[in-house]
């Protein structure tokens, strides 16, 4: 009997191999490939809860290898749910808004966020970690990533607003996970049960002393980060134990999502917008803590070969829009103008301001105006004054990358170092030294985008994936970005997650000791490595080559 079979008479979900659904189910939008064995499209908690003591029972005999990977829009960059055993599809019956009462939303894993946002903005609500991608992710792949997005510099990632998951365990049981403190924890740690043993470990784990050490001396030094485990963000273990935290960016390898219960905010209604075009990068050490003063609420960037494919192609930009491209190209007369002028600016920063009014919004970004006028040339500075003012400059941030994607032929994506965050006023001097080891592989196109408020930026090259020197390339630079980007105490990701591209450097960013609980971690609660294995830990270099999705 078939694997599929097997699984046929476990769950009441839909089970398939068919050779062009595993097809479909073995990419995402990373470079690499893995072929599944099964997709499971699990009908309910129950499903998920016999599937996993399936796979615990299968696993206990010799030379069984079975695990489990729950998938969503598949929108990673960075391999997450690729697995070449079982993959959960968690959009088929996963996909519903359970409640949404007061400011909280309790929502299942594969609900897309496009239709979650319609549900919560009725109410004048919102769940602030967007990413780029909103259109089409879900918001159980933005907890498993802990996402965060454009208004990351004010509101902070995905984790700020989880306030509890349900989830199915190592056991096969469904258990609710959330922040215990005080005589709570305590209750919780007297358990006699798979949760209180669960509770009982992580803090051995978290307060033995030269652990804590570890931790508080290795934990990211960046306000952005979704690489290994987040020890440094579960608490002390004595006063407060959050388990939900250290679940939110753990990529699914310590069990799976079925439920998630969202904090929401109320966004403010207005908004206007600062734009600042910089000449030199040397101008970033003066301009990004002036910024900063005035507490905007997205402070992203784009650079000049962004700034240049969104003029070039300016009908497709048009289009995105959906606007006309006469008047859309009446609308950038002014910064081509700027071009011929002064040349094409190295960095665009967009700084959004909101406000409880329109003239409220505008009032902040023209304070930082004529703030950034005092020392830098008058036209090297505009506002926008509303919304529909602002929308070409989110239109090349959000959408120029695509662009590029689909109109140079011949070319893919390879997002290898496509999450870097240094901290930001580490830029100017970081930039040029990213600039110049790019600068060296002249078969890379590519563009530098991102929040430059938190030091998060977005390199994707295009490759040509004919050349049989490509995997090569892509390993040594990926190794000296990271290396810089170590070199300034950053992150190797801060909102895209560790996946199997980026799982070999987590040692290299946080040091043998941190990676050694990280590795305790996954064996408290997968002690059979049965939940997306190879994440976080367990990949090595050669391992993520192989499963590159490029001729052999």
């Amino acid at each position: 009997m078939s694997l599929a079979d097997d699984l046929r008479t476990v769950v009441r979900g839909e089970v398939d191999d068919a050779p062009a659904v595993l097809d479909q189910y073995s990419r995402d939008a990373s470079l690499f490939r893995v072929v599944p064995e099964v997709v499971v499209k699990p009908q309910d908690a129950q499903d998920i809860c016999a599937l996993v003591a399936y796979v615990n029972k299968r696993v206990e005999t010799p030379k069984t290898h079975l695990s489990i990977t729950a998938r969503s829009a598949g929108t990673d960059m960075s391999g997450g749910p690729l697995n070449d055993s079982i993959v959960l599809d968690m959009t088929t019956h996963f996909d519903r808004l359970l409640e949404l009462k007061g400011d909280e939303a309790t929502v299942e894993p594969g609900m897309h966020f496009r239709d979650f946002d319609k549900e919560t903005k009725k109410l004048g609500l919102e769940l602030p970690s967007y990413t780029a991608s909103r259109e089409i992710n879900t918001v159980g792949g933005m907890a498993a990533n802990n996402s965060g997005g454009e208004k990351n510099l004010k509101y902070g990632k995905t984790a700020r607003y989880v306030e509890e998951l349900e989830m199915v365990l190592g056991d096969g049981q469904v258990h609710t996970l959330k922040n215990f403190e005080g005589e709570a924890l305590r209750a919780k740690l007297q358990e006699q049960s798979y949760e209180g043993e669960l509770y009982r470990k992580v803090v051995a784990l978290v307060s033995t002393p030269a652990h804590a050490r570890v931790i508080t001396q290795h934990k990211p030094q960046v306000e952005k980060n979704s690489s290994g485990y987040a020890l440094w963000d579960i608490g002390d273990g004595v006063s407060r134990l959050n388990l939900a935290r250290l679940m939110v960016g753990a990529q699914g390898t310590l069990g799976i999502i079925t439920k998630i219960k969202f904090k929401l905010v109320k966004p403010q209604a207005y908004s206007a917008m600062t734009i600042i075009f910089v000449k030199n990068l040397s101008q970033l050490g003066e301009l990004v803590p002036e910024v900063l003063k005035y507490q905007p609420d997205s402070f992203e960037s784009y650079d000049d070969h962004t700034f240049n494919i969104a003029m070039k192609y300016l009908p497709e930009l048009a289009v995105q829009m959906k606007t006309g491209l006469i008047a859309l190209g009446i609308s950038f007369i002014p910064e081509l103008v700027m071009a011929l002028v002064g040349g094409v600016p190295k960095l665009v920063l967009i700084v959004e301001f909101k406000g409880d009014t329109q003239a409220e919004a505008v009032q902040k970004a023209e304070a930082l105006a004529a703030e950034v006028r005092k020392n830098k040339d008058h036209e090297s500075v505009r506002v926008a004054k509303n919304e529909a003012a602002s929308r070409k400059y989110w239109a090349v941030r959000r959408e120029s990358f695509n662009l590029l994607r689909k109109k140079v032929k011949n070319r893919r994506t390879a997002p290898f170092f496509d999450d870097i965050v240094v901290p930001p006023l580490s830029l100017p001097e970081f930039l040029p030294r990213l600039e110049k080891i790019l600068s060296q592989y002249k078969n890379l196109i590519y563009t530098v985008a991102g929040h430059v408020g938190d030091g998060n930026l977005h390199i994707i090259p295009l490759i040509d994936p004919r050349d049989p020197t490509i995997a090569k390339t892509l390993d040594e630079l990926g190794h000296k970005v990271y290396d810089l980007v170590i070199e300034y105490h950053g992150s190797i990701t801060g909102e895209h997650n560790d996946g199997l591209v980026r799982t070999p450097y987590v040692e290299k960013m946080f040091g043998p000791e941190m990676m050694s609980l990280f590795m305790e971690v996954k064996k408290i609660f997968d002690r059979h490595n049965i939940f997306n294995p190879g994440k976080k830990v367990g990949t090595t270099f050669s391992d993520a080559l192989a499963k590159l999705d490029l001729p052999k």
